[in-house]
This record gives structure tokens, C-alpha cells and sequence, in this order.
């Protein structure tokens, strides 16, 4: 896939991550692409290494699915991290 396809996936996933896990988070518009792109990137390489060949193409319902599982699964690393961090300062 492009960078503008991961860019639109990413959009799509750090929207849907947010809707799934609503809550406060710093950074607004700008974090939630990054969280979805990073997210995307993620979920891409985890069901690579599952499953064989390039499954991942394209802007699809599967892009979108693996692009936002991931997604959520970074923004919870991302909560429970930060969390932890503003609680030694």
C-alpha cells in the first residue's frame, strides 16, 4: 500500500480506536492519525506473520479491521503508559 493509503487507513482506524475507546487523550486530530498509521503498521505485521502471503492491499474492510485492532491496541499501551507517567512526576 501507498503512504496515502496508510495515511486514509490510519484515519479510518485512529477514528474507529477512538469510538471503541472514548476517553481523554493529549494531542487531538494529529495523534489520533499517528495512533491509527502506527496502529495500521502494527496490525499490518502481526497478520503477516500469521498469515502467508500479502493479505494486507489495498483500502478495504480487512485493511480497516487489521489497521484498527491494532490501533487499539497501541492506544491502550499508549493509556496505560501515560498513566503510569503522570503518576511519578
Amino acid at each position: 500500500m501507498g503512504v496515502l493509503s496508510w495515511i486514509i487507513v490510519g484515519l479510518i482506524a485512529g477514528a474507529l480506536a477512538k469510538f471503541i475507546m472514548p476517553g481523554r487523550d493529549p494531542g487531538g486530530l494529529l495523534v489520533t492519525i499517528i495512533v491509527g498509521v502506527v496502529g495500521a503498521l502494527i496490525g499490518g505485521f502481526l497478520v503477516g506473520l500469521v498469515v502467508p502471503g500479502d493479505p494486507i492491499s489495498g483500502i478495504n474492510i480487512t485493511t480497516i479491521l487489521v489497521a484498527t485492532l491494532g490501533a487499539v491496541v497501541l492506544l491502550a499501551l499508549y493509556r496505560m503508559f501515560a498513566a503510569r507517567s503522570s503518576r511519578t512526576l
